[in-house]
């Protein structure tokens, strides 16, 4: 069977969604056939003068909108199915017969301004985007999905049916492992905490600068590694305010192996979320052998289980005493290797490849 596998466009910018796709088409299992859909981000819009961002965005719709459901409907005759590895492209579904999609939905974030559009008020064209690819999940004929936290949110908000659902947790890269296969160069001094994510509101960044702020006191020594970015105008200036400037390092564009080797060097990870679908830098960082300190929320617990200390949102005297304890009394760099072990790229593409399968067959997904 053929599966033609759909991306983000690598120009977005999306470094989880690139390691998604090349997870899935690296572990498909024997009989799946996977079609890497990457085609080329087209730039108009952000080439004229004094456009910048908003040319860049207008992009983003004209190629995710446009131009790709054009070479997906293509991908669809010569495949047969369709795989969407993120769920703000499920618009793409409306361009594949009925029947012959399915769509990984990492979380609802995309679709919040419609779900609960008092909690996420956009303006009308935006709406009405988020509108059609929410359409185009509920036409999936399967949809896969990473925690059962995320699984509950979808069945709640009557997105899916459960028949036509499944769960695919992600996994862990070959790179993450505790102990360094290659020589990597080292771009950082230690000590440091590590941060590995965007900085997209749910991210909280300024939990994750105050609580720095806040060990430094303690730990002088300590620098933040950030990786991510950029620093957004309000972040930069709590930096500032903050007077950490100087123990603050932000990196960007690393490969997978220089990654996990600021993982394995890290006194700890922080994950200062107040809302995730899976929390991947979790069991990266575990499986690198790494302390993590994560916010107290119910994927994180999901994911992370005894290996991982939680803390409350945004709590930043607990967090003062919980990064404090895991830089000074780590737990059992076993048991978080243990916890990490659990999650696998290999079992993430078997089920997605039999799911197909079984779509092809003509039987039920369950």
């Amino acid at each position: 069977m053929n599966l033609a596998v759909v991306r983000d466009f690598r120009a977005e910018g999306w470094p989880s969604m690139d390691l998604c796709a090349d997870q899935l088409l690296a572990h498909l299992p024997t009989g799946v056939n996977g079609t890497d859909v990457a085609p080329e981000f087209r730039r108009l819009f952000g080439r004229l003068p004094g456009l910048r961002g908003i040319g860049f965005n207008a992009d983003r719709i004209r190629n995710r909108h446009v131009l790709l459901a054009k070479v997906v409907r293509r991908a669809a005759i010569v495949a047969g199915f369709v795989h969407v590895v993120d769920h703000s492209y499920a618009h793409l579904v409306h361009a594949v017969p009925p029947g012959w999609a399915g769509v990984y939905c990492h979380d609802l974030d995309a679709f919040r301004c419609v779900l609960g559009p008092e909690k996420d008020p956009r303006p009308l064209w935006f709406r009405k985007l988020a509108r059609r690819t929410l359409d185009g999940l509920k036409r999936a004929a399967v949809v896969f999905h990473n925690s059962a936290t995320v699984g509950r949110e979808l069945l709640s908000a009557g997105v899916v049916e459960e028949s036509s659902l499944i769960y695919a947790p992600l996994g862990v890269a070959a790179e993450f492992t505790a102990e360094s296969q290659d020589p990597v160069e080292r771009p950082v001094a230690d000590p440091y905490l590590l941060h590995v994510g965007s900085h997209i509101p749910r991210k909280r960044i300024d939990v994750l600068l105050d609580v720095f702020a806040a060990v430094r006191e303690r730990l002088p020594n300590l620098r933040l590694v950030q990786v991510g970015g950029p620093w957004s105008k309000p972040h930069a200036e709590q930096i500032d305010r903050l007077g950490i400037a100087p123990a603050v390092t932000q990196l960007r564009g690393l490969s997978r192996l220089q990654l996990a080797e600021l993982y394995r060097r890290a006194v700890a990870v922080l994950v200062t979320s107040d809302a995730e679908g899976f929390g991947l830098p979790v069991i990266e960082a575990l499986a690198c052998g790494a302390p993590v300190v994560a916010s107290d929320i119910p994927v994180l617990r999901e994911v992370g289980g005894a290996a991982v200390d939680f803390c409350p949102v945004a709590d930043i005297p607990a967090w003062l005493e919980a990064v404090t304890r895991a830089i000074l009394r780590p737990s059992p760099k076993a048991a978080r290797i243990e916890q990490a072990s659990r999650y696998s790229w290999a079992e993430h593409g078997r089920i997605i490849g039999e799911a197909y399968l079984r779509l092809a067959a003509g039987l039920p997904l369950r």
